[in-house]
């Protein structure tokens, strides 16, 4: 980076801290009000104090000083100013460090108009999953067809749902065809992160709980994939799906997943 860019995010740095400090009082961080102040917002110390790190550290990195930081750091920031998943990732990348890891989140949620999205969908099935396809929001179609409110959370994976539960697996005629399929596009999700431990230990998981995934797992890559499932028996006929995904929240890697309908079903013989 040259020093003009170089200069010009340090720039952009510091009046985004600023803007973030001032737009907070101290009722906003559970901090007394102490009279009148003569700027408005958070005091670069209180901000200091919130986050745990040095006042002298804090202002030096809000004036936009040649400084190192860590990840740590930089969330203790992003908590003390009450950013949201978006800004704080532009402090990671003002900051010159990569956005923070998916998995320092707390179990995401989609924002109301995205679940208004998927329930005026009415008669199309569509949820929104995780990078590591946790069902994190649903309509009331989708619940209809999979049973995901009646699911606990750590059942309301959908890669569990197709390799560990007998009835999903009953119900889902395709799934010779699917499960490879559905493997190789999770294998794209994971290089995304492959060290995260939590991914690591979703496929331990699966290697011990369904021989179909440990079977497919090990085998060479392919590079045909879908993101969710072909056929699966609703009540007595097998519905035929297609899918569309679209991205929802690209920082926190939320997906949703659209069923259009595939070809005519069929009545189960």
């Amino acid at each position: 980076m040259n020093t003009r860019s170089l200069d010009r995010t340090r720039a952009e740095l510091s009046a985004f801290l600023r803007q973030h400090r001032e737009r907070l009082s101290p009722a906003d961080v559970g901090l007394p009000e102490t009279g009148r102040r003569r700027t408005p917002g958070l005091r670069r110390e209180e901000v200091a104090a919130l986050a745990g790190v040095g006042l002298t550290w804090y202002t030096w990195f809000e004036q936009g000083r040649d400084i190192g930081v860590s990840e740590a750091f930089l969330l203790n920031i992003s908590r003390a100013l009450k950013l949201g998943d978006a800004e704080c990732c532009h402090l990671f990348l003002l900051a010159h460090r990569r956005p923070p890891p998916a998995d320092i989140y707390d179990w995401p949620a989609v924002t109301p108009r995205i679940q208004q999205i998927m329930d005026a969908l009415e008669t199309q099935p569509a949820y929104v999953i995780s990078l590591g396809w946790d069902v994190v929001a649903w309509n009331a179609a989708a619940d209809r067809l999979f049973g995901l409110k009646a699911r606990e959370r750590v059942n309301r994976n959908f890669l569990r749902m197709v390799f560990a539960d007998p009835e999903f697996r009953r119900r889902h005629p395709s799934f010779h065809d699917d499960g490879p399929r559905l493997i190789a596009n999770f294998r794209c999700d994971l290089a995304v992160l492959p060290d995260n431990p939590a991914l690591l230990s979703l496929v331990e998981d699966l290697r011990k709980l369904s021989a179909d995934f440990r079977r497919w797992w090990d085998q060479p890559a392919r590079g045909d994939y879908i993101r969710g499932i072909s056929q699966f028996l609703d009540g007595k006929a097998v519905s035929r799906f297609n899918h569309e995904m679209m991205t929802v929240n690209e920082h926190q890697h939320l997906r949703m997943i659209v069923y259009f309908p595939g070809d005519q079903a069929q009545q189960e013989s």
